[in-house]
């Protein structure tokens, strides 16, 4: 069913009710009704400023925490198609979030990944992770099969990529899929290999290297 829109009257009949429920209950006078107008614009103007914070601070977390953002534009997904891009990004460890693009900016100013606040324009979701090739992988693999996710830019650590690094980081192996690699490749002892496979990536890459080497030389 189509939602019923409410006119502003309604609309602010219905945050007045809201509020007076809100306020009762804090102060515990369910008999007394607050000051309303007063009352429900500083109600409103709280609860907006410590939404906008924690979002702002929401988003300093992720671009200084993960492995890689990827930075998409998503006009013209549908919800279930969107539900699906999360699905799939949850199942390598990644997350995707529809971006509020003013706090977003708000967020990089001052830090490392500031250069990116360009990209935030127009309806834009990033993709994230800990591993910097799972979330350009499933971004790259989705945007393949559905022309209105298009990937325009992100960042991996301090290194700001553009669609063609996103890409490029998306044909490499994931960590998973080079740990697998090496269990093919290493003839060594079973504790030998249990070690190898708990060792950051470039260990696992200089490991990775010499063993081309080996090869090469025989």
């Amino acid at each position: 069913f189509a939602r019923h829109r409410l006119d502003p009257g309604q609309e602010e009949r219905r945050q007045e009710r809201v509020f007076c429920s809100w306020w009762q209950f804090r102060t515990g006078r369910t008999s007394v009704l607050p000051p309303s107008a007063q009352g429900l614009r500083v109600w409103r103007e709280k609860v907006e400023r410590a939404s906008k914070e924690e979002l702002v601070t929401q988003y300093n977390g992720i671009f200084t925490n993960a492995g890689v953002v990827v930075v998409t534009h998503y006009s013209g997904l549908s919800v279930p198609e969107i539900d699906d891009l999360r699905n799939q990004m949850a199942e390598v460890g990644g997350t995707v979030k529809v971006t509020k693009n003013r706090l977003v900016k708000l967020a990089l100013a001052g830090t490392s990944a500031e250069s990116i606040s360009d990209l935030f324009a127009g309806p834009t979701a990033i993709a994230y992770s800990q591993d910097p090739v799972a979330a350009p992988k499933v971004a790259a693999q989705f945007a393949k099969k559905n022309d209105n996710l298009v990937i325009i830019g992100g960042i991996m650590d301090q290194t700001v990529l553009d669609a063609d690094g996103v890409k490029n980081l998306a044909s490499l192996p994931s960590l998973d899929e080079l740990r697998g690699q090496l269990v093919g490749l290493l003839n060594s002892p079973a504790t030998k290999v249990a070690g190898v496979l708990q060792a950051p990536a470039g260990q696992l890459a200089r490991v990775m290297g010499a063993k081309a080497a080996q090869g090469d030389a025989a």
